[in-house]
């Protein structure tokens, strides 16, 4: 690809190596799954079971909605020290203060949403191909969701992606990349030797009756398939 790409810059407290660190086990939101409980208990609950990384994606959500589960996500994860982005709402992001956002093919650019919030904000992009992977870390991304890895309920018209094309796109930018798509804990083990940073995950955790337990075990399997798994 053309363009040089600056070296590694923090990330408001992260640098990029701890980015990269936190990315092994990524809890995407989806209140579909919950059954009555609240979205903030759950979270509270996967953060305490290990997950490293969380993004409010909320699709039904109406605007207040979305600002209000933005606000307290944002609190409790800030508490906890865990990286908080919103799913493609750059203004909101800006707004409330999140970390950062992670962006779609179809959603706002990499290269907008960078312009917008600045080099203290962590962006991340989803990729399918090696010319997508490319074209957004050049773009500015910090890290990458690839996928999806399998059919999943969540995203009805992910693009598959092959463990062999993962493993290509790892070997293709210098930036991590998390797997999604029907990733869990028994699934975990097929990110051996791809070189991904770790997993992204929604039922797996959100669909669980307990998502402590849930999310402590994916954390066991994720390290011990990726290594890792002992900063936080």
């Amino acid at each position: 690809m053309g363009g040089v790409r600056r070296g590694p810059v923090a990330r408001g407290p992260w640098d990029a190596e701890t980015i990269r660190q936190d990315l092994l086990l990524y809890a995407v939101t989806d209140r579909i799954w919950l059954q009555g409980r609240s979205l903030e208990q759950c979270v509270e609950e996967a953060i305490l079971g290990g997950a490293t990384f969380i993004q409010l994606r909320e699709k039904e959500a109406t605007p207040a909605e979305q600002r209000a589960l933005a606000l307290s996500l944002r609190d409790i994860c800030h508490a906890a020290g865990v990286p908080f982005v919103i799913d493609d709402d750059v203004e909101l992001a800006r707004e409330i203060g999140a970390d950062g956002v992670h962006v779609g093919q179809q959603d706002t650019s990499c290269a907008k949403a960078r312009a917008l919030l600045g080099d203290g904000a962590i962006v991340g992009v989803s990729a399918h191909t090696v010319a997508e992977a490319e074209a957004a870390w050049e773009a500015g991304a910090d890290y990458l969701g690839v996928g999806a890895m399998h059919a999943t309920a969540t995203k009805t018209d992910a693009v598959g992606v092959t463990p062999e094309e993962l493993r290509r796109i790892c070997q293709a930018v210098p930036i991590p990349v998390v797997a999604i798509g029907g990733m869990n804990a028994r699934t975990a083990g097929e990110l051996s030797g791809t070189g991904a940073a770790g997993a992204a995950v929604v039922s797996a955790i959100f669909a669980a009756a307990d998502c402590r337990i849930a999310t402590a075990e994916l954390r066991r399997q994720l390290a011990a398939t990726l290594g890792g798994g002992d900063r936080r």
